[in-house]
């Protein structure tokens, strides 16, 4: 009888990123990693070394296809492109958002604010979920056999994690499991989801970094 076939999917979220002015830069462009994240990326890459990676996808972020740039080099690979990997939409992209300052003081801003469970101010958590889960099916039949690697973002990754996991999609942001470029594995036999694993390879950061 046959076990089936087992495929690994790495998702991974980008390294740290330039951003002097600590904005939540989000989808905009011109957002590259600063040197301390292109060592991460290389940390990572250097973690995979050993790993049957056969693809290698990346958002189409400057952050993440830099990420991205080291292990596909590795591995002789070439970094394709999946929109479904793009960070979130948020309606606060390009402001400061730290808690006591920037855009959350303005009452202007209040009314994006209504309902954090959806959330009001972005892309929704249910979307990001099923876009996130489209990609990763799609690695995982490119890989098939195999292992894949996703680079993303902190909020699609924790997003999709708790979906996948049965958790309620709200959540606080400080206590997400995601540091700068670290992996949450998922691991597939055929189709079936059986393991998640998460590891940081570049060592453990603080959640909270915005525009992440």
């Amino acid at each position: 009888m046959s076990r089936g076939t087992r495929t690994i999917v790495h998702l991974l979220r980008h390294g740290e990123v330039h951003n002097p002015e600590g904005v939540l830069y989000g989808r905009m462009p011109g957002y590259r990693l600063s040197e301390r994240g292109r060592q991460q990326a290389l940390l990572v890459a250097e973690a995979l070394a050993s790993h049957r990676l056969t693809h290698v996808v990346a958002s189409p972020l400057e952050r993440a296809q830099e990420t991205a740039t080291p292990s596909a080099a590795a591995h002789r690979l070439d970094v394709a492109t999946d929109e479904r990997l793009i960070e979130a939409d948020n309606q606060f992209e390009g402001s400061k958002v730290s808690v006591g300052d920037g855009a959350l003081r303005q009452p202007r801003h209040w009314p994006k604010l209504r309902n954090p469970l959806l959330p009001s101010w972005g892309e929704p958590y249910l979307e990001i979920a099923h876009r996130m889960l489209g990609a990763v099916h799609a690695a995982r039949a490119a890989a098939e056999g195999h292992e894949a690697l996703c680079v993303s973002h902190q909020l699609p990754i924790w997003t999709l994690r708790r979906y996948l996991e049965g958790k309620r999609l709200w959540h606080d942001p400080r206590r997400r499991q995601c540091s700068l470029a670290s992996l949450t594995s998922l691991v597939f036999v055929d189709e079936q989801l059986v393991d998640i694993v998460y590891s940081e390879p570049a060592g453990s950061t603080d959640p909270r970094v915005t525009g992440a």
